[in-house]
């Protein structure tokens, strides 16, 4: 409402109520705000003009009605022409045997669909034009043995869409300017036993997330110098971190630990402009990060903040590498230091299970970035061979990285062969609906095998 009358409203105001309640008057338009808070959650930034998304008057232009509905459509149809059952998370094709089963137990009828089931009481939810339009999908469903579906043809709606948009004024704000509006009814504390999170970015001082057992913290975590005394783990350094340390007044350069850095062109610029010093930083041997680590130990007392080390937690070796960014064009020297570290922390130990952690992934082959995402890079491959040795002579079971804010849909781990064996990959990044990536799963699966 904010952006069609320029005023902010409180959440009481009797107009604010209105516009929620109408929400509900139209079921197509209320899927639509759900596909909006889920798309907004998943993606965050990258979804700016999500204000605008919430708009009634933004949507019926759009053309997603049609598409939703269409959906709805081929529901229909197939659990009329299907002896299925679904209660909206699993779908199951029904025997005869369980037929009599589910039609005999009032309670069960009710809680699930199939293709028996009245939707005469959905459908008068819907405007009269789709209502007329699903009842006779219905009656085409019942006639058929198959499901036959028409799909929405381009050449029939583009030109009305088209039409439609031309009058389209986007809304672009920052879904951080509209966070104040919602309220977040998700519950912020998870049970995982093996917890893995990164790029949580917070900026109010305070971790948005709470698990009382084990947290694989994979950097970018704060952006607001954030405290907790309770949180218990590991953490690797993120390039958010390096701003995150640094003193807010010119009289606490001066203080002995940051004098080493002030001449240096990439902690000035780290200073002035931190987007375009990413590429600048050194590799990560280097005694800045030391200073990060000491001032992140002091916030997480009982974190393990791994710079280049490792820890034994219940039979597991984790590695931490400090790889804050992807230094493409200087890969040759950061794979000779992770090669180098690798060596030193594995320390001829060959049967202990051991996962590798680090904020950027330490290579291509290591990566959960799609080939087809504009930060892939093909030349970030692993070209360091005694780097593959020590993963075949080694029982490294898999890696864990974070920094490219991979979309939840794109999954949160994979497979990968590398060194002539199976390894798994994790990038978990923190959302309100994801607080963290159970890797006890994955764990257990490699032990049993």
């Amino acid at each position: 409402m904010f952006q069609v009358t320029n005023k902010r409203m409180g959440k009481n105001n009797s107009e604010v109520k209105q516009a929620y309640n109408a929400i509900f008057q139209n079921t197509l338009f209320e899927i639509q705000i759900l596909g909006r808070l889920l798309q907004h959650d998943e993606t965050g930034p990258i979804s700016a003009n999500i204000a605008g998304k919430f708009l009634f008057s933004e949507n019926v232009n759009t053309g997603i009605s049609e598409y939703v509905f269409e959906y709805l459509k081929f529901v229909v149809q197939l659990a009329n022409s299907l002896p299925i059952t679904t209660d909206g998370k699993r779908v199951e094709l029904l025997e005869k045997n369980q037929l009599k089963k589910v039609f005999s137990n009032n309670r069960n009828k009710d809680e699930f669909l199939t293709y028996r089931s009245d939707i005469k009481p959905a459908l008068s939810f819907m405007p009269q034009e789709l209502k007329i339009s699903l009842e006779n999908s219905i009656i085409i469903a019942k006639q058929s043995q198959s499901v036959k579906l028409k799909p929405i043809l381009r050449s029939k709606s583009e030109k009305k869409i088209s039409n439609l948009r031309k009058n389209y004024i986007p809304h672009s704000v920052h879904p951080k300017d509209t966070e104040e509006h919602f309220e977040n009814v998700l519950s912020t504390e998870n049970t995982n036993l093996l917890n893995v999170i990164s790029d949580v970015h917070s900026n109010d001082g305070k971790l948005p997330f709470f698990n009382k057992n084990f947290n694989i913290m994979v950097g970018d975590i704060s952006d607001s110098k954030v405290t907790n005394g309770d949180i218990k783990g590991l953490y690797v350094i993120g390039n958010h971190e390096l701003v995150d340390v640094l003193p807010s007044s010119r009289q606490e350069l001066q203080e002995k630990k940051w004098k080493p850095f002030l001449r240096t062109k990439w902690f000035k610029q780290l200073l002035e402009n931190p987007d375009e010093s990413w590429y600048m930083l050194p590799v990560g041997n280097h005694t800045f990060y030391e200073v990060v680590k000491d001032e992140l130990e002091q916030r997480f007392p009982r974190i393990n903040i791994l710079h280049n080390s490792h820890i034994v937690h219940e039979g597991i070796r984790y590695i931490g590498i400090t790889v804050p960014v992807v230094l493409v064009k200087r890969k040759k020297e950061q794979q000779k230091f992770i090669l180098k570290t690798l060596k030193n922390l594995l320390n001829n130990d060959y049967d202990i299970p051991t996962v590798i952690v680090s904020h950027a992934p330490l290579f291509n082959e290591l990566n959960m970035v799609s080939m087809k995402s504009k930060v892939y890079n093909n030349e970030y491959n692993c070209s360091e061979p005694n780097i593959e040795e020590l993963f075949k002579e080694y029982n490294i079971i898999g890696a864990i990285h974070g920094h490219h804010h991979i979309p939840a849909s794109s999954g949160r781990s994979k497979v990968v062969h590398f060194a002539g064996k199976e390894l798994f990959v994790v990038c978990s990044i923190y959302s309100k609906m994801n607080t963290g990536f159970e890797l006890m799963n994955l764990i257990r699966s490699k032990q049993s095998n």
